[in-house]
């Protein structure tokens, strides 16, 4: 095991909203049905290795699977401290949990899609306030949440645009989703600037919620806060600086993200002032099939993938360890069981 992971620990908040079940809107899962077992799933790989309660391992319709393999796969070479938050699952994880109050997101075209978004930000932010650690990396689970994101940046009147786990951009149907949310809750677009749980509780998801929450406290005992993720991320730091704070934060995201061209990562990063850290974990001609998918524009990012890649790069960890840390882990999960079931 590398060193590199002291006083660091890793929280990944997992929970869901209905506006994943939009057609076309995410890649989380194989179909509707598993996508709201997705986030109690990756809860389940990073913190164990495989599935417990679950029994299955989030994989995209053509088989790219969950981020939250990578991320188990610097985990087994870092050993980081991992805590899982509850942000509104919908199915229950064998993973232990931390509880916040935040309860299963709506869909975002619903008048209030996040009840429990008051109650979640300031019960994590009190978590954030008093967990000790000298850096806090926080990482999300939530199918649809790249739409919900896209809708909390346009309530507090942000432009940024939100990439997305699918190869081609949904930004239509996107687009539609928020516009149908700020019809039903009576906003027009930055009627929601400089106030964050407004903006969560009408437009957006309870991870959201939770993690907003947990970078305020977290902030207010000096933690090194880094947001691990992309598009969401950028919404959970733009909630953070409407809320007031002005200091520094981090954001670590894979290459796909930054690179997507239906994005603007690296400047609306740059606009809200935050210190971006891009890693490619290089799957370009690894010849497997998990990091083909990748490569092909699928997942991006997810389950901190791309702040599990900053930690192993920072810890010196050679970018071919982490490949093959994560072709054992896939094969050991995903093509393993099908050759089990073919023999019983």
């Amino acid at each position: 095991m590398h060193s590199g992971s002291d006083g660091i620990r890793f929280v990944l908040v997992a929970g869901t909203t209905e506006t994943a079940q939009r057609e076309g809107i995410s890649a989380a899962g194989a179909d509707p049905d598993l996508m709201a077992t997705t986030p109690a799933a990756d809860a389940e790989l990073v913190t164990y290795g495989r599935p417990v309660r679950t029994e299955t391992v989030p994989v995209s319709p053509s088989g790219c699977p969950t981020p939250a393999l990578v991320t188990r796969a610097v985990r087994e070479v870092l050993g980081f401290d991992l805590a899982v938050v509850d942000g509104g699952l919908a199915e229950r994880t064998g993973a232990p949990t931390i509880t916040v109050g935040a309860r299963p997101g709506k869909d975002i075209g619903e008048q209030d899609p996040v009840p429990t978004a008051y109650g979640a930000f300031e019960a994590a932010r009190q978590f954030g306030h008093r967990l000790p650690a000298d850096e806090l990396w926080l990482a999300e689970s939530v199918p649809g949440g790249t739409t919900t994101a896209l809708g909390v940046l346009r309530a507090l009147g942000e432009t940024s645009m939100v990439s997305s786990s699918l190869p081609e951009n949904p930004i239509e149907q996107k687009e539609r989703a928020v516009s149908q949310g700020l019809a039903a809750s009576s906003m027009a677009p930055g009627d929601a600037a400089g106030e964050p749980k407004r903006a969560l509780r009408r437009m957006g998801d309870p991870v959201l919620a939770t993690l907003a929450g947990l970078t305020a406290g977290a902030v207010e005992t000096d933690t090194a806060v880094t947001l691990a993720g992309g598009s969401q991320q950028l919404a959970v730091a733009a909630l953070v600086r409407h809320g007031g704070y002005e200091g520094r934060l981090g954001l670590a995201t894979t290459s796909y993200v930054a690179d997507d061209q239906t994005a603007a990562l690296r400047s609306d990063a740059d606009a809200l002032s935050l210190d971006l850290t891009v890693t490619d974990p290089g799957f370009e001609g690894a010849d497997h099939v998990a990091m083909d998918r990748f490569v092909a524009g699928e997942a991006k990012e997810g389950v901190g993938m791309g702040g599990a890649l900053a930690l192993a790069d920072r810890a010196g960890v050679p970018m071919a360890d982490v490949r093959d840390r994560f072709a054992t882990v896939y094969d050991d999960l995903v093509e393993t069981p099908v050759a089990d079931e073919e023999h019983r």
